[in-house]
């Protein structure tokens, strides 16, 4: 399949035309035009590029990509030496950002509500990418973080107060921890989101909005995964999922 053919089926299922973005979504780095393997993984680093070029990878595809808004545009350094390595395997660089986190299947925020057992009820705040919706599990706020790190394999860290009780919930993976107030609007028990500011420590004592900082990396590998075996299924492409270590 040619790569032009992959990106249209990865555009036609999540359409980043919707979404204003921070980096471009699609095609980053071209290499070869006929795919047949395809990685996927969270973060286009050194260490996946490499596990891809060992694999015999044509492609890869990720949430992190390159060409950040706002970033220095030079090739350099560290930058330099991941693009040298896309090129020289010749293997393409394809990446989505928001609209992976907003898919309302494959996305982040679903696959991470599935994997946690939360029901959704919907979404809100910034471009939809917050979502809210119901804990079954019952207990507090200790209980439930207890419930996050089993299911992401992650020490999850918990601020506020640990007896709160906990039956609804909002959340949105990755840097999201300015989304904080916008959960607190919406009268949850407690959010979820990948990392912590120091301010939210106190947003979360003084609003009794319990705040789970679960890892920006481990919230964050369900939706490229799902993505990747939604791909293989439609277009017989050889997907494999690569979780490079993360601790953050």
């Amino acid at each position: 399949m040619k790569i032009s053919d992959v990106q249209n089926i990865l555009d036609t299922c999540l359409e980043p035309w919707r979404y204003k973005d921070y980096a471009p979504n699609g095609l980053q780095v071209e290499g070869r035009g006929e795919i047949r393997k395809i990685v996927t993984g969270v973060t286009a680093s050194q260490a996946l590029i490499d596990a891809a070029a060992k694999r015999g990878a044509d492609a890869i595809l990720v949430h992190h990509g390159y060409f950040w808004k706002g970033e220095d545009a030079r090739i350099c350094g560290m930058k330099k030496q991941r693009i040298r390595a896309l090129l020289q395997h010749d293997i393409s660089l394809l990446a989505y950002h928001l609209p992976l986190d907003g898919h309302l299947e494959l996305g982040n925020n679903a696959q991470l509500g599935r994997a946690l057992g939360l029901e959704p009820a919907g979404q809100a705040g910034e471009q939809n990418l917050l979502w809210h919706g119901e804990w079954a599990g019952g207990g507090d706020a200790a209980a439930f973080a207890l419930h996050v790190t089993g299911a992401l394999g992650r020490q999850a860290q918990l601020l506020g107060r640990q007896d709160k009780p906990v039956r609804r919930v909002a959340w949105c993976t990755g840097g999201a921890q300015g989304f904080f107030a916008d959960a607190i609007a919406l009268g949850v028990d407690v959010f979820i989101t990948g990392e912590a500011s120091e301010q939210n420590y106190h947003m979360a004592m003084e609003s009794d909005v319990a705040f789970v900082a679960a890892g920006h990396h481990a919230t964050e590998r369900f939706g490229i995964k799902a993505l990747g075996e939604h791909l293989a299924q439609v277009s017989g492409i050889n997907v494999e999922f690569i979780d490079v270590y993360n601790p953050v």
